[in-house]
């Protein structure tokens, strides 16, 4: 499934969650967000993809984005000339959007900031590769660097389909029921509780007989209560906070 244009210099935004994700490798978007329920979504206009090639204003024959790293080392870096000419042709200055850049060493995502952007009108985000981009177009372009982990990836593109799909699936109408994500992980500090479903006795292992008892504020209790025994056990830093 597919829905995704390639970007043009920017317009007005329209009113859905409108997405522009800049890349040296536009053909891997909407990659997973094509399927299930953000592919869905994307087909129904729910919101919106557009993938810029940052190539496009590379330098000379090869269209040459990168430079080697000033002061030396290993590795090339992305130059801020190209990506800044790359980000204003796909984002005016009056884009109510905010600019992501998603990066290692940025503010770890949460749910809460996935919450604030899923209600605002979408983001631009720049898909880093190499050993970076030049500092200064993060500062001068207003980059708002963020990471999904303590890990390193190859490019951008993955952090910003996680990015995405984490947004998406808040949106009114892509979920089937508005309150599925509302006892998730981390939506209230706590990892969830544990789920079960049929059959009732699976290889000698019964579903706790709280939650057949039809006692909708015990069973209300005991998921209070499991999830603040999973929070402790695997997240003890969660309840810290």
């Amino acid at each position: 499934m597919s829905g995704v244009q390639p970007a043009t210099p920017a317009g007005p935004v329209e009113s859905c969650f409108s997405c522009t994700v800049l890349t040296l490798y536009p053909d891997m978007f909407p990659g997973p967000l094509g399927h299930s329920l953000a592919g869905t979504a994307l087909q129904a206009g729910l919101w919106s993809l557009a993938a810029y090639d940052i190539r496009q204003h590379g330098q000379g024959r090869h269209r040459t984005v990168d430079d080697t790293t000033a002061g030396g080392g290993a590795g090339m870096v992305l130059r801020a000339d190209i990506l800044a000419q790359a980000i204003d042709a796909a984002s005016p200055a009056d884009d109510p959007r905010p600019r992501l850049l998603m990066s290692p060493r940025g503010r770890p995502l949460t749910q809460a900031r996935v919450r604030d952007l899923a209600a605002g009108p979408g983001a631009v985000i720049v898909c880093g590769r190499f050993e970076g981009v030049d500092e200064r177009v993060i500062g001068a372009r207003q980059l708002e660097e963020i990471s999904i982990g303590d890990y390193i990836l190859s490019g951008g593109e993955m952090a910003a389909m996680v990015l995405l799909d984490a947004c998406i699936r808040l949106i009114p109408g892509v979920m089937g029921k508005e309150a599925s994500g509302e006892d998730e992980s981390f939506e209230h500090g706590l990892l969830e509780y544990p789920h079960y479903t049929r059959p009732r006795t699976w290889e000698g292992l019964e579903i706790p007989d709280i939650l057949l008892s039809g006692d909708h504020q015990k069973i209300a209790r005991w998921r209070r209560a499991q999830a603040l025994h999973l929070t402790q056990t695997r997240r003890p830093d969660l309840l810290k906070r």
